[in-house]
């Protein structure tokens, strides 16, 4: 759990969360008794107790002794051997980890606890309906709400996802363990689980030892959606429809799902060389699809569908079900008579092998069917996920070491082509493996019997769907939900056929391929067990099947696409030289429209099959011919990053036209779905404030504005950034200008009648955007939020706020009360003109305080090398693109990712706060302060960046970055080191002055109290750091020393909660 989450400012239970921490932190003390012995541990303590007493001594204003007990604590780690040192840091940071595991219990604990749950849907939707909205526009509000979550593959995820398993594992146990029933001998047993896990967690590598690919990066993050995602969606939309019964006395459709879900993993090749074009596109987003439908959803799917055929044994039914439950069964019976040839041939092959083995009939219920539907979101009782062991998500058909690899049928084994398992230890019920009459069958005949036998026909399915002949009545609720499990599978082997590039000769109805098609039978029993009164057994589990697969679709999470605008401005030049036409960059604005707007109103494609261009030109074309390809029934938006221009768009617009048409011709007929959304990202200070005049000139555009109307239901999208807005002028400044940046495209699409949608590019840490979801989404500007949003998640905050059911719960109900409160009870505006100029005022003596020191001294960027670790992160393999966008080793270059998540490191967090104080001091020495106290208490625009700077500088300790000058910084240098620390005590006392407040945080007594708990833990890790960085930087070879600071890297990111 980060600092930044929505729970932060609530109140915990200390004595519980206090007690959970000491059970942890004893049982780690016993694991490392047992581990590596007393004398490490003797060691360890005393560290452990210096910095805990120096901790005492600051907070009680003891400062010369409190320096005293630090430069003890530092002496004493600098005296360790390196093997101490590496051990000294797995353990402190292992303690952090689990101190964090305690305040996510702790958060849980107290949502579940509480009678009314602040920001949660009944408790907003009543404030709504009491403070005047009438429930049939709350209603309609909450049905046409549009807000999309993109999950992204942003590096600033620290714990390997083995361990986020392992970490998760303990808070399910903390959960038991919170159970008043439990005997002495079950807390017994639960106590040796934790050591078994605490165990675990000390004998693993804290450290990838590989830099993932993009690949590895989708499915790790498509990780989140399997273990939570998909058991709270309906959980949390149950949620909805329950208040909106309550405050409205009506149900949420449902197909309505006020959330989704996308996905930039895979799709983001902004700088990063190893997302190549049409081969890792292709594979990345039917990979996505075959994730679905051939992995753990699909095998869920199939568990719901069972669970739903056991509890639907009812005959009633609508004249509608029972008509098509006859056609399933006839059209069942001519498919077994039109196949009875081949399996004919295929029993002659296999009969004498398994004829004695069949399995028997089912001797227990479909797993969880007997458990009520309302346990499914938390696993009978439990708010933490059961984990399952992570495998192979896709084995390819082809064969490998002589055998076959096949799909996984269950976690109990494989399932072969006659529907026999192998079980875990290598038997199985068939005898297949050994067979030579089948391994001597060619590969393709193998594949074909595959492809077209009837695979997973369980014994508990024959036993549901005895023979037509043996049927007095029957069970029609069965038969067609049986039919929908059974093209579902069907759906599953036609994918993994085209994946590999097989043909495939099922006929379309024999599959899905569109999520209407999967929801018409559920739907149409739905109907049938409302009109016949069962609504009750219709608003079950059937009813979270349905909103599962509205929320989800048929590929999981749309993939949204990301290039930069030079990109696209090479492949125009390569294309404009070879038809003679000049160099498409060297023109100007009006002649690139002309010509873009010229070409995009014809009907012929621009790109010649001939034309032979560069490499990096051709991956871009190929990019485009791929979502030409899979169209937008797969992929999301094309976000164009560092935007600056209307060209830009239209650019990308061609690209795609150009694209489609030589597919489509190829194709001999249209490309499937439609085009993808154009989705300008503006992220530099610059181009924010151009943002409103580049969208007005697209709209003035007749082509451009019918196209919108059009192909996207007259919704224009836009993309603010956060990061490298941030990174240029300081976070005060962005946060000026991307508010200014809202209101101008807003007030640009509303000037042409165009509906706006903004995607807000937010970090996890405040320097990059981050923040708690309320607060960010109530200080928008009045109009940017009209039931529409969209946001990335990214890195550590995606485990955070999703990691956990209960969590993703309460995060998706936040998104959703939010969003609807900016929608009816819109922010207030400033309240006079004079708070924008002075908004104004400060915002330029930032910036320009940010960029003198950041940009105009030339000492800073070698103090930036000195005095943090971040030439040194690149060894932590969290990632798969680069550190810079390109080679130079200046601060614009950099990406926003390192340039926090170092600063972050040396706890000086300097993104977040540099210029801010020079800003608030200017104005208030001109006597504006008692402006500045009203702009707070009531602009939530401005409280809430003034809140989210306060909560930076109480966790920066300027005594810890003291150090890391002191013993790491040149003596030339350490000036600038001083300078930086006297900004941030002025920027502490104006934060103060403005807020009211008496101390730091002093709204957020729990964050405070939560930051003073960890110190003991944390300060010593960074004492280590800086020791192992002074030996690293003098022997940078050497690789158990590099091992000891990335685990020190680990501990501290523990601790603060944040990397990047």
């Amino acid at each position: 759990m980060t600092d930044t989450t929505d729970d932060i400012a609530e109140e915990i239970s200390f004595q519980s969360f206090e007690d959970d921490c000491k059970l942890l932190g004893n049982l780690l003390n016993d694991v490392l008794q047992r581990e590596v012995g007393s004398g490490f541990m003797e060691k360890f303590e005393r560290n452990r107790v210096l910095a805990q007493s120096a901790c005492n001594m600051r907070l009680a204003g003891i400062e010369d002794s409190a320096e005293l007990l630090e430069k003890q604590l530092a002496l004493e780690i600098s005296k360790m051997t390196l093997e101490e040192a590496l051990l000294l840091a797995r353990a402190f940071s292992h303690y952090l980890n689990l101190m964090g595991i305690a305040e996510t219990h702790h958060r849980v604990r107290k949502s579940r606890n509480a009678v009314n749950l602040s920001k949660s849907c009944d408790d907003i939707f009543s404030k709504l309906v009491q403070g005047g909205i009438s429930p049939d526009d709350l209603y309609n509000t909450v049905c046409k709400q549009e807000v999309e979550i993109v999950l992204t593959a942003h590096p600033t995820q620290i714990n390997r996802r083995t361990l986020q398993y392992k970490h998760i594992r303990i808070a399910h146990l903390l959960d038991y363990n919170d159970r008043p029933d439990l005997c002495h001998e079950d807390r017994e047993l639960l106590i040796e689980d934790l050591v078994r896990e605490i165990t675990s967690i000390w004998q693993t590598d804290e450290l990838r030892r590989h830099r993932p690919t993009p690949v590895e990066e989708a499915r790790a993050g498509l990780n989140i959606v399997e273990q939570t995602l998909w058991k709270a969606v309906p959980d949390y939309l149950r949620r909805v429809n329950n208040a909106l019964k309550k405050h409205t006395g009506k149900r949420l459709p449902l197909t309505c799902t006020p959330i989704k879900f996308g996905s930039w993993m895979g799709g983001d090749r902004d700088g990063n060389p190893n997302v190549t074009a049409k081969v890792r596109l292709s594979q990345l987003s039917q990979g996505m699809f075959h994730f679905y439908l051939g992995g753990w959803p699909l095998t869920s799917t199939f568990g719901k569908v069972d669970s739903l055929r056991f509890e639907l044994s009812m005959n009633q039914c609508s004249d509608r079900l029972l008509r098509v439950a006859h056609e399933v069964l006839e059209k069942e019976t001519s498919s077994e008579d039109r196949h009875e040839g081949w399996n004919q041939a295929f029993s002659r092959i296999q009969l004498k092998h398994h004829s004695q083995q069949a399995p028997s009939l089912p001797t227990q219920l479909p797993a969880r069917a007997d458990l009520p539907s309302c346990t499914e979101c938390n696993n009978g009782g439990s708010h933490y996920p059961k984990l399952d062991v992570p495998g192979t998500d896709y084995m390819p058909l082809n064969c490998q070491d002589g055998q076959d690899s096949v799909s996984p049928e269950s976690s109990l084994g494989k399932s072969f082509p006659n529907g026999s398992i192998a079980n875990s230890t290598g038997s199985q019920s068939a005898g297949l493996s050994h067979n030579s009459s089948f391994n001597s069958v060619p590969l393709l005949a193998q594949r074909k019997l595959y492809a077209e036998s009837q695979i997973g026909r369980s014994s508990f399915q024959k036993l549901l769907e005895p023979r037509l002949s043996q049927r007095p009545g029957i069970a029609p609720y069965r038969i067609v939900l049986g039919n929908v499990k059974e093209k579902l599978m069907k759906t599953r082997r036609r994918l993994e056929l085209l994946l590999e590039d097989l043909p495939c000769e099922y006929d379309s109805w024999d599959y899905y391929e569109t999520m209407d098609q999967l929801l018409e039978p559920l739907l149409m029993c739905h109907d049938s067990l409302q009109s016949c009164g069962s609504g009750v057994l219709a608003d079950g589990r059937l009813a979270d099947l349905i909103r599962r697969v509205v929320t989800f679709g048929m590929v999981l999470m749309k993939l949204d696409l990301r290039q930069e605008s030079g990109r696209h401005a090479e492949t125009l030049d390569a294309i404009t030289r070879y038809l003679d036409m000049g160099t498409y960059s060297e023109w100007d604005e009006e002649k690139k429209l002309e010509f873009l707007t010229r070409e995009l109103k014809g009907k012929r494609p621009l790109v010649p099959p001939t034309i032979e261009v560069a490499p990096d030109v051709k991956e871009v074309l190929d990019t485009f011919r791929v979502a030409a390809e899979l169209g937008s029934d797969s992929l999301g938006a094309y976000v164009i990053s560092m935007a600056s221009n209307a060209s830009d768009v239209l650019a990308v617009e061609l690209l795609q036209k150009d694209a489609r048409l030589a597919v489509s011709g190829e194709l001999g007929r249209p490309c499937p779905g439609g085009t993808l959304r154009v989705v300008p990202l503006f992220e530099t200070v610059k181009d924010l404030r151009e943002a409103g005049s580049v969208i007005r000139k697209l709209l003035s555009i007749d082509w451009y504005r019918e196209h919108i109307l059009k192909n996207h239901n007259g919704h224009q999208e836009v993309m603010v950034g956060y990061s490298d807005s941030g990174k240029d002028a300081g976070r005060f400044t962005a946060a000026w200008e991307l508010y200014k940046a809202q209101e101008d495209v807003v007030a640009a699409c509303n000037e042409y009648g165009i509906k706006v949608t903004l995607f807000h590019g937010r970090g996890g840490s405040i320097g990059r955007g981050g923040g708690p979801t309320y607060l960010a989404i109530q200080s928008q500007p009045p109009g940017s939020v009209m039931g529409t949003l969209r946001s990335t998640e990214q890195g550590e905050m995606v485990q955070a706020k999703f990691g956990l059911p209960n969590t993703a719960v309460r995060q998706l109900e936040i998104y959703t009360t939010a969003v609807l409160l900016a929608t009816l009870r819109p922010p207030q505006p400033p309240r006079e003109e004079k708070w924008r100029n002075l908004m104004e005022e400060i915002s330029n003596i930032s910036c320009q305080n940010y960029r003198n020191t950041v940009y105009e001294n030339p000492e800073f960027l070698a103090y930036f090398h000195e005095a943090t670790p971040e030439a040194e992160l690149g060894f932590l393999n969290i990632g798969s693109r680069p550190t810079r966008r390109k080679s130079s080793t200046g601060i614009g270059h950099l990406r926003a990712i390192p340039w926090v998540f170092a600063w972050t490191q040396t706890r000086f967090v300097l993104p977040a706060w540099l210029g801010v104080g020079a800003g608030l001091k200017g104005v208030c020495e001109k006597g504006h302060t008692e402006d500045l106290k009203a702009m707070y208490s009531e602009w939530p625009f401005f409280q809430s960046t003034i809140d989210l700077i306060e909560m930076v500088l109480g966790k920066a300790d300027i005594p810890i970055a003291k150090h890391y000058d002191e013993v790491l910084v040149s003596e030339s240098r350490q000036e600038l080191g001083a300078e930086l620390r006297r900004e941030l005590l002025e920027t502490e006392k104006y934060v103060l002055v403005v807020s009211g407040h008496e101390i730091l945080s002093e709204n957020n007594r729990s964050l405070r109290r939560l930051i003073e708990n960890r110190l003991p833990y944390l300060n010593p890790i960074n004492v280590l750091q800086v020791e192992i960085l002074k030996r690293l930087r003098r022997d940078d070879d050497n690789h158990k020393l590099r091992d000891a600071l990335l685990i020190s890297i680990n501990g501290i990111a523990a601790g603060m909660r944040n990397t990047g």
